[in-house]
């Protein structure tokens, strides 16, 4: 049988625990999910290094977000 690389590629369910990915980080926001798939998935294909640095930027995307969020919420209540 063919692999199906669009819908079930192989590195999907590569992890040791046989989960895949998008089981887990369907409840997370876009950002955190994200920054689960690329550790989760960084060392299964090819470019970890990269693979971490994606999940960095989506972190620190998510880390100034809350933080804007909150300076937006603390402006408001000084109103």
């Amino acid at each position: 049988m063919k692999p199906d690389n669009i819908n079930h590629p192989e590195h999907y369910t590569a992890h040791p625990s046989g989960v895949e990915c998008i089981t887990i980080t369907e409840g997370f926001s876009f950002n955190i999910g994200n920054v689960f798939k690329y550790l989760w998935r960084a060392d299964e294909k090819g470019a970890p290094i990269a693979d971490l640095q994606k999940a960095e930027w989506y972190l620190r995307r998510e880390i100034d977000r809350r933080i804007d969020a909150a300076n937006s919420a603390m402006k408001e209540e000084r109103r």
